[in-house]
This record gives C-alpha cells, sequence and structure tokens, in this order.
C-alpha cells in the first residue's frame, strides 16, 4: 500500500452555530498544539487553520514564533517538530490552490461532521477507493458547530461520523481528528 498523501484543514470560517447562522470562530491554543500533533503522528504533509481575521492570524503567528525558537525547542522538541507542519489560510480556496501548487494535482476534498447524512462514505471504502491513490486527500474539519454547507458542497466525499458506543455525539475537533486520522491510517 502506498504512504497516505494527506493534508488536513481546520476551518474557522465559514462554519455555524448551534442555530444554523455562519459564523467565524476563534483559534485555541489547544487545538493548534494537539492537532499538529496528531498530523504528525499520523504523516499529515501540513496542517492548515483557516481564518480571515487579522487577530486570529496574528496569536497562530505569535505562537509559530515561540515555538521555532531555540528556547522552545530545548523545552519541547518535540512539540515544535509538530508546530512545524502549520500552515495559515484566509479561505478554503487558498488552501486548495496551495496543495495544487505542491501536489501538481487536485486533492480529493473530503469533509467531516458529526451529522448523518446520506451522501457519506464509510472509513474502510474510503481507504480502499482513495487514499491510496495518486491524489492528494485534504481532511476539512469544522469548529463551531461544523462545516458550513458552502464548504460541505466542495467536498468531493463525506466520511460518516465518529460514533461512541453511547448516544452522545459532540467530539471536541481535537479530538475527532486524532480520531479520524486514525482510522484512515490504519483501516484495511
Amino acid at each position: 500500500m502506498n504512504k497516505p498523501n494527506i493534508y488536513l484543514a481546520l476551518i474557522h470560517h465559514p462554519v455555524i452555530n448551534k442555530f444554523g447562522d455562519i459564523i467565524t470562530t476563534s483559534i485555541t491554543n489547544l487545538d493548534i498544539h494537539d492537532i499538529s500533533r496528531s498530523c504528525l503522528t499520523f504523516e499529515v504533509k501540513n496542517f492548515f487553520i483557516v481564518t480571515p481575521l487579522s487577530s486570529q492570524k496574528e496569536m497562530i503567528s505569535r505562537i509559530m514564533k515561540f515555538w521555532q525558537t531555540e528556547a522552545a525547542s530545548n523545552y519541547n522538541a518535540f512539540r515544535s517538530q509538530a508546530l512545524n507542519i502549520v500552515r495559515h489560510a484566509d479561505t478554503f480556496d487558498d488552501v486548495i490552490k496551495y496543495i495544487q501548487k505542491q501536489e501538481s494535482n487536485d486533492p480529493v476534498v473530503v469533509g467531516t461532521t458529526a451529522i448523518e447524512r446520506n451522501d457519506q462514505i464509510n472509513y474502510g471504502d474510503f481507504c480502499k477507493n482513495y487514499l491510496a491513490g495518486s491524489s492528494p486527500v485534504l481532511l476539512l474539519f469544522g469548529t463551531g458547530n461544523g462545516l458550513a454547507q458552502s464548504i460541505l458542497s466542495e467536498c468531493d466525499l463525506i466520511l460518516k461520523p465518529v460514533y461512541g458506543s453511547g448516544q452522545y455525539n459532540h467530539l471536541s475537533v481535537r479530538s475527532a481528528a486524532a480520531i479520524i486520522l486514525d482510522r484512515l491510517t490504519s483501516e484495511k
């Protein structure tokens, strides 16, 4: 089996709130750190944080600048290494353009959602039919209450939700990203 060619984007805009309104969410330090560590563990090429807000871009820049220092590397070399794959993008389209430039190929865009839909693919079928192919894969994760329909409609595929053993179904995005990355790299 070929090594998966995966990129991941955490979308902060456009996403929805619990009322279904289109919003822009704030970046959280924990998401940056934890998702980048999961991405590096599962050999994701780049982890994009997508936000158009200048205040949020400044926050990403400050965090990244610190973790590129010698002091930070000496404090936690593993964290510094994981954060090296983080990139900022203003829009979803900017992520697509970056991947097209890097890969000379369009990515298979794969959405995630906690909502059951009729058009979803299970993990095994996705791995068998798409992950080992020559096209890069871009996994999209939404903050707030999930990706806006305008983003989901741009997806080539949408994965089935992550379910646990109970009825509760509202994982943090960093937990969902780790679980999905594990499923995609371990499913046969």
